[in-house]
């Protein structure tokens, strides 16, 4: 064979092999489609879901993952339509903040990975028997439960003397009646007389308020949804009675308590979002991810309601705000 059927030869192979490199498609990048269904728009859950939506940009990018945002505006049928729908267009990973949206999640699918965020107790929102931090199965994700004794200690610490205190809530909310239980059994246990004040909706918390306010000393509210969303009429009627609020978490002390000792929203929505993106990827098995709780709870205190209640607050804790 001469050279010039070698060369020509080399020439076809290169060639070949040029057109195969140019034929091969680049793999494309995974881009994850993710639901996200919050119960209702207030500020401790809107943190929760931005948290949540950082870490996913975080670690994906903004173009490696594709997040459908809805809210309930409060109510259950709707967060049961909405995750029913993430179900149909067979998302990858399901996002339920707050009990209703994790309810409906829970009943709408085994398959999809469902991770709840600002949940107090899990044993409560799902009726589990047996809880042993862990769910199993498709379920996991954050808790936003702070220490409720030491809640119930901060009205003793504040309110030495008292006597009556009025416990504020949600009737429709099982993880609201849970807090009350514990913090009830506690200050009944230091000689405090408790009174339960439930209100149905966002519709009757007014005229409740106002009977909590006049017959009780202190108040006391959970983390409570339908509360946290109606905190500033909490504040307008039990503001001129001048009864001061103990709140379960940051949201509502802002709108209409003097302290609360809280977690933040948004690290356990971030954290939350550090799950999913171990799930998506494969590195976890959402079955076997306990649930996560924020390990410092801050004290907290509203400057602008302790000023006006001329309530002095200890130096351990930090301006709502600051």
């Amino acid at each position: 064979m001469n050279a010039k059927k070698i060369f020509a030869m080399l020439l076809a192979v290169v060639f070949c092999l040029s057109l195969a490199a140019c034929n091969q498609q680049p793999s494309e990048k995974k881009v994850y489609k993710v639901g996200i269904c919050q119960l209702v728009k207030h500020e401790a859950l809107d943190e929760a879901t931005r948290g949540f939506r950082q870490a996913l940009v975080d670690k994906f990018g903004e173009d490696g993952v594709v997040i459908d945002e809805q809210n309930a505006a409060g109510a259950n049928d709707t967060c049961t339509t909405i995750v029913n729908n993430f179900v149909s267009q067979k998302v990858d990973l399901i996002m339920a903040n707050a009990t209703g949206a994790l309810q409906a999640a829970y009943n709408a699918t085994t398959e999809i990975p469902v991770l709840g965020t600002s949940i107090t107790e899990y044993s409560v929102a799902l009726e589990l028997e047996n809880f042993n931090g862990t769910v199993g199965g498709n379920i996991s994700g954050t808790s936003d439960l702070a220490p409720l004794d030491e809640q119930a200690q901060m009205i003793l610490d504040f309110f030495p003397s008292v006597k009556k205190v009025g416990l504020l809530y949600c009737s429709g909310e099982a993880n609201s009646q849970y807090q009350i239980d514990v913090v009830k059994a506690f200050l009944e246990g230091k000689g405090v007389t408790c009174t339960e004040y439930k209100f149905a909706d966002s519709n009757d918390v007014a005229m409740i308020a106002e009977k909590a306010a006049a017959d009780s000393e202190v108040l006391y509210v959970p983390t409570d949804n339908t509360a946290a969303s109606c905190a500033e009429t909490i504040n307008n009627v039990v503001l001129p009675t001048k009864t001061p609020i103990i709140a379960g978490e940051e949201g509502i002390a802002k709108g209409c308590g003097i302290v609360t000792l809280s977690i933040s929203y948004y690290e356990i929505g971030y954290k939350t979002g550090e799950m999913a993106a171990q799930i998506l990827t494969g590195e976890a098995d959402i079955s076997e991810m306990p649930i996560a709780y924020d390990p410092n709870p801050v004290k907290k205190y509203n400057k602008a309601l302790c000023e006006e209640l001329q309530i002095n607050v200890p130096s351990d804790y930090v301006a709502i705000g600051e």
